[in-house]
């Protein structure tokens, strides 16, 4: 998965939260933003269905994913690399 083209489609961090699906796991990314009216800084998350082709990311890994074609109904990305365990 290494040799990835990451100039192609969009690069995400997060962390699993699901390994429970064979191929599959949920990936919690968390954002940081301003809100427009407080000018406070708050969390949004947002949970994608990654395809991990090797089974190689475990429930906690901190992850990076690409954005790719539709693999199924709910699956739009592909994990990169798993940067912490």
């Amino acid at each position: 998965m290494e040799n990835a083209n990451v100039d192609k489609g969009q690069v995400r961090e997060g962390v699993v939260v699901s390994d429970k699906m064979d191929k599959t796991r949920i990936v919690e990314v968390t954002r940081l933003m301003t809100h427009s009216q407080f000018k406070k800084t708050i969390r949004r998350k947002i949970k994608y269905a990654v395809h991990d082709d090797t089974n190689q990311s475990k429930a906690g890994d901190k992850v990076r994913i690409i954005q790719t074609r539709p693999l199924s109904k709910t699956k739009r990305w592909r994990l990169i690399k798993v940067l912490a365990s």
